[in-house]
């Protein structure tokens, strides 16, 4: 049985990791007969969004480990105990906390960084020519991760799109159902709800990811 790492960056699309995305990932993953261990950054998150009225909650911390939790069912660890060579793969599911805790991409944009533990982890799966799935915004950070030249997609948004370029990435456009497939890289992207109307449409390019990836490890 083939075993996955999944970083989780918090509960809820706007300020953590997408609800949906991470569950169809791991249902696909069982589905495919694979198992998986979640992991999550021990730091705060940028910031609380209401989720009912889409606006900042002024004064309120939470934390991206305590809150992926939620997500995981309890069953999370810290990021700092992954080891690279407990799991055949990477896969990280989308979501605003992507590009807010887990990167400074919503701020920065192209000048973003990584937050060093991820970066550090999932350069050391690379390294270890282990295949590594990112869905929806979680593609812009494959650039600073796998250097320039990478082939990713977050489907046809030609803000972000442009964003992965002037970071060297080279973005394709890619259909809801589709994946990019960077095979040098061993890196496998889909857009999700980058373009998805509906839970069904992004388990289709969920699902396909998953299986794409699991097929390279």
């Amino acid at each position: 049985m083939k075993k996955v790492a999944l970083i989780l960056a918090g509960c809820g699309v706007y300020d953590g990791s997408e609800i949906y995305e991470s569950v169809l990932t791991m249902l696909s993953l069982e589905n495919h007969d694979a198992s998986y261990q979640c992991f999550a950054p021990d730091i705060d998150q940028l910031h609380v969004v209401n989720h009912l009225s889409g606006e900042v909650v002024e004064g309120e911390r939470r934390n991206v480990l305590v809150e992926s939790a939620r997500l995981a069912r309890g069953r999370v660890k810290d990021l700092s105990e992954a080891k690279v060579a407990d799991f055949d793969a990477l896969i990280v599911p989308g979501g605003f906390g992507v590009a807010k805790n887990l990167s400074d991409f919503a701020v920065k944009g192209a000048d973003m960084n990584v937050q060093p533990e991820v970066l550090s982890f999932i350069q050391a799966v690379h390294a270890a020519a282990k295949p590594v799935g990112l869905i929806c915004i979680a593609p812009t950070m494959a650039a600073k991760i796998f250097g320039p030249g990478v082939k990713c997609t977050i489907g046809s948004d030609a803000d972000t799109a442009a964003a992965i370029t002037a970071m060297g990435g080279s973005h394709q456009a890619c259909a809801v159902e589709e994946v990019c497939i960077d095979e040098g890289n061993k890196l496998v992207t889909t857009p999700a709800y980058m373009l998805a109307g509906s839970i069904a449409e992004a388990a289709r390019g969920i699902n396909r990811c998953v299986r794409e990836v699991l097929n390279m490890a």
